[in-house]
């Protein structure tokens, strides 16, 4: 088990280098974090984009392009489809998001020609290391799926397994999470965390341990489970937690960012390759996480 973003560092250089596509890489932070993850020789890029863009960036960065292919188009649909195209062609194994909405580049994987559809959801991981928490912390959904019902919230709960085997967690704790420890028919949420549950249990969610609800204190402390008499594998010990809407993982996504001050690093799943999709108010340190968390993801494949 990776239980550090140090040691996700590390074993991204033992299993990479990896050939990642950048989308609209007319970006300063996306740049630096390319650079970063080069030099780290965790993963080689291709910069697709407006190159007289690139360059002016590259020059104040002091950023030596010679090092990179860079693929010249400057609409941003195009790029976003080329950069996608790459990797469904086997040229680039995943793909970053540069300077473009999050809607073109996500078009541009949904794309019926040149795309990275599979016919599943789309889900949105994250990644922190925590003060004080003994292990790497998931967190899903915080930025894709508004209100999944029963069905979507499998299907997220399933793509997280994707990235927790990646980290080496061969079988993933899932705490879901809800307002309360107990099925309560008024509160839909709890309603749905029983039935995963029991998904879990008949063999439906298979390689991982399904608890819930839990409320986010049981899932995540042993102290306020054992106070809640609650005595259950993930209770205390989750390595994901399933939240019930994007409002419930986008608080918790940044109040542990910006109020724990975690490191962090975030992905989307579900395509047939990562999807490097940070935030502009992410770190450069944090988009470089998210590069070495892509790259480990890419090496289940290859």
């Amino acid at each position: 088990m990776i239980k550090s973003f140090d040691e996700v560092l590390k074993i991204a250089k033992e299993r990479g280098p990896k050939i990642l596509s950048v989308a609209c890489a007319q970006d300063e932070d996306v740049l630096l974090a390319v650079e970063n993850a080069r030099k780290k020789g965790i993963a080689n890029a291709i910069l697709v984009g407006d190159k007289s863009k690139i360059e002016f960036i590259s020059k104040t960065i002091n950023l030596d392009l010679s090092n990179y292919e860079v693929i010249d188009i400057v609409d941003l649909k195009e790029a976003s489809l080329k950069a996608v195209e790459l990797v469904s062609s086997g040229k680039a194994h995943m793909v970053m998001k540069g300077l473009v909405d999050t809607s073109i580049i996500l078009k541009a994987v949904l794309d019926k020609n040149i795309g990275l559809r599979t016919g599943n959801v789309l889900s949105h991981v994250a990644v922190f290391d925590v003060n004080d928490y003994p292990r790497l912390l998931l967190v899903t959904d915080a930025a894709m799926n508004i209100a999944p019902d029963l069905k979507g919230k499998k299907q997220i709960l399933e793509n997280s397994l994707i990235v927790a085997n990646a980290l080496d967690i061969e079988v993933p704790k899932v705490g879901v999470i809800c307002a309360k420890e107990k099925v309560n028919p008024k509160m839909p949420a709890t309603v749905d965390a029983g039935e995963l549950v029991k998904m879990n249990e008949n063999g439906e969610i298979k390689n991982c341990i399904v608890g819930g609800p839990f409320a986010l204190d049981n899932a995540v402390s042993v102290e306020a489970a054992k106070i809640k008499g609650i005595d259950h594998p993930v209770a205390g010990k989750a390595d994901i937690l399933l939240c019930p809407t994007i409002e419930a993982g986008n608080v918790l996504y940044k109040a542990l960012n910006f109020l724990a001050k975690s490191k962090s690093a975030g992905i989307i799943v579900g395509a047939k390759a990562p999807i490097v999709l940070t935030s502009r108010a992410d770190s450069e340190e944090a988009k470089l996480y998210s590069i070495a968390l892509g790259v480990l993801m890419a090496a289940l494949n290859n």
